[in-house]
């Protein structure tokens, strides 16, 4: 995997996106292709590595019908 991509998935994980979920993303080209170009549009619009995984991540939980960790200690 190569370098930018293991920080990506770091940073997500780091926005508590599930391990599972994370593979399955990038273990699929296509997943990792559409992941990659919003990444790069966010970084094009001058957002930085936190706020564009904290971004990312949120879509991730709204499309895949997600609670994050930390809304479920709430």
């Amino acid at each position: 995997m190569k370098i930018k991509n293991i920080d990506r998935y770091q940073r997500l994980r780091d926005f508590h996106v599930p391990i599972s979920v994370l593979d399955d993303i990038f273990g699929n080209q296509d997943n990792l292709s559409i992941l990659n170009t919003a990444w790069d549009a966010l970084i094009n619009d001058d957002c930085k590595g936190d706020d564009i995984a904290k971004e990312i991540s949120q879509l991730i939980f709204r499309d895949l019908d997600i609670i994050p960790e930390e809304d479920t200690e709430e």
